[in-house]
């Protein structure tokens, strides 16, 4: 098979592949995206805490919230993830189940206050660590588009050569691996007890990993029969940073209006390892095997495993929040946070990227979220509950291909530590083009996303 499988990444919908070397469009996506991991508090209520804030996570929002705090505080956070992947191709169906369980979230808050001589009554510091995005998962694909790829047996010396042109199966598996990591730092103020600033400067750290599998059952009709396995893989590594600043203004005892702002991240060096490059006209590791032949074709035999190296950089998208909460008393809250992000300024460089900062251009477009969370505390008890919505970027997308989520969650204060529950479930469908370069309909996934997080926290 003399062209490249694309690596067209299933969690934003990919109705075709526009990448013909690396698929480096549909990476970007990927490290675009943010899982919302926080402590059990923030995502119970869905990460709504711009207006908020109050909780270490709230960080990620808007850094001013950390002056809410009156007092130093640490928490630590563990999830566990169910993930379900249904693929369906060709009217076939297969699901992949796996869990996870991260350390997703650990941070702290230090507060020094009682300035009389000045305006400015309360400083804080905070610092945060989580898991950005999880890559963890894995597709499986089965069935029968009837498009061979595979025609020929390289070692074949019959003459006229055998044509494997009926195709009988397909099978494509492709598992990830690795994380986005970030670390925080964050400073918060307030002024004349009402307004709030703050800023918080954003590391990262990337890992990826993809290995994927694709086999084909071909035949001639006179029962002759081939079997063609071609593996390709892709690590990537880098290194990121970004800003964060914004404001939560107390216009009233009960309410209290936010925004902030996060710059791109930018990833100024990601390194990217592959077996995707021409080996005997086959763009990975391929092996081919007939049942008329003893020999087996492979283009890896003798230990010869070429790869390709390269450097690039990459600047994600950034978020504009807003965001209102509404206190009542002691009793509860209700709060709401409307994010806009621009893909379409994402941006590939250090090599030719034209076409593909083009399809960013063209195909992406801004997109609009919300996420809202509500509190209502009975004593030292507190329930909580939220739901959130992600539009898809791509311009082609559908309304089942945005992301929608709900959560649930619960907490009980034992006086200098609580105890936070959540529940979060989030699903949407998408597509993953495995054949991009044939008239082959893509495998159609739904996808759907289970978290319980647990969360300690410490007051002092």
């Amino acid at each position: 098979m003399k062209h490249l499988l694309s690596i067209s990444i299933f969690l934003t919908v990919t109705f075709s592949s526009y990448s013909q070397s690396l698929g480096y469009q549909d990476l970007s996506m990927l490290f675009s995206q943010n899982d919302d991991n926080g402590s059990a508090r923030f995502t119970g209520m869905s990460g709504a805490f711009g207006a908020l804030g109050g909780d270490v996570s709230s960080i990620n929002i808007n850094p001013a919230g950390i002056s809410i705090f009156n007092n130093s505080t640490f928490s630590g956070t563990l999830n566990h993830r169910n993930s379900s992947i249904a693929a369906n191709y060709y009217e076939n169906s297969m699901t992949s189940k796996n869990q996870y369980l991260n350390l997703s979230h650990a941070g702290g808050v230090l507060v020094f206050k009682n300035y009389p001589s000045t305006e400015w009554d309360k400083f804080t510091i905070g610092f945060n660590y989580r898991i950005t995005k999880d890559f963890s998962d894995n597709i499986l694909a089965r069935g029968n588009s009837g498009v061979p790829t595979f025609t020929n047996f390289p070692s074949d010396n019959n003459d006229p050569i055998i044509d494997y042109n009926i195709a009988d199966e397909q099978i494509f598996s492709t598992n990830f691996n690795g994380e986005i990591s970030e670390i925080d730092v964050a400073i918060s103020a307030v002024y004349q007890k009402k307004m709030h600033l703050g800023m918080s400067f954003n590391f990262y750290e990337l890992n990826f990993t993809q290995q994927a599998q694709l086999t084909e059952y071909n035949s001639d009709g006179n029962g002759n029969e081939l079997e063609a396995n071609l593996y390709q893989e892709n690590f990537t590594t880098g290194t990121g940073i970004s800003v964060n600043m914004g404001f939560i203004y107390k216009a009233h005892s009960n309410v209290r209006v936010g925004m902030s702002y996060q710059t791109p991240t930018w990833f100024s060096e990601l390194i990217e390892v592959t077996n995707i490059t021409n080996n005997e006209g086959y763009f990975g590791d391929t092996e081919i095997i007939v049942n008329n032949d003893n020999t087996i074709y492979d283009n890896t035999s003798g230990g010869f495993f070429p790869s390709q190296e390269l450097l690039y950089r990459l600047k994600t998208p950034g978020k504009l929040t807003a965001s209102a909460a509404f206190i009542f008393s002691k009793n509860g809250l209700l709060s709401f946070d409307y994010v806009k992000r621009n893909y379409q300024n994402m941006r590939l460089s250090n090599d030719n990227f034209s076409q593909e900062n083009q399809f960013f251009q063209n195909q992406l477009r801004n997109t609009h979220s919300y996420n809202i969370g509500t509190e209502w505390r009975l004593k030292k008890f507190s329930i909580r509950g939220g739901y959130k919505f992600e539009q898809n970027p791509y311009k082609l997308a559908t309304e089942t291909n945005n992301l929608k989520g709900h959560s649930l969650g619960a907490g009980y204060h034992f006086g200098s530590y609580r105890l936070d529950l959540s529940y979060n479930n989030s699903n949407q469908n998408s597509s993953y083009n495995f054949y991009s370069d044939y008239n082959v309909n893509p495998s159609t996934l739904t996808i759907d996303n289970r978290t319980f997080t647990a969360t300690l926290t410490l007051s002092l």
